[in-house]
């Protein structure tokens, strides 16, 4: 099991294989297989059977088509477009330096 450096909500990019250069974000990472799944990448088509059990009854089948994971040695972190939000408390602490002037 190793550390990614990707994790779930980062924009990234595709650097190899057959979606090569395609962007997206991080669905899912998987640490113990090194996998992660991407957003709109690595699409695979799943045939799922009709079926009458389960808690709510009936489960249509057919073709879906969704997301299969990539090695996570394929993909690069790229820089989001919006930088996070300071918090309130840092935000806070800024100021209230300021504001320590010397009236005395």
């Amino acid at each position: 099991m190793s550390k990614l450096h990707v994790k779930k909500g980062d924009l990234v990019q595709v650097i190899a294989g057959k979606d090569k250069g395609a962007k997206g974000r991080v669905i899912a990472a998987l640490p113990r297989e090194s996998r992660v799944v991407v957003e709109g990448v690595n699409m695979i088509k799943k045939h799922s059977k009709e079926t009458h059990q389960g808690p709510r009854g009936a489960k249509t089948g057919g073709v879906q088509s969704m997301e299969a994971p990539l090695h996570v040695s394929n993909v690069k972190k790229l820089k989001d477009d919006k930088p996070a939000d300071k918090k309130p408390a840092e935000q806070k602490a800024e100021g209230g330096a300021e504001e320590t002037g010397g009236d005395s």
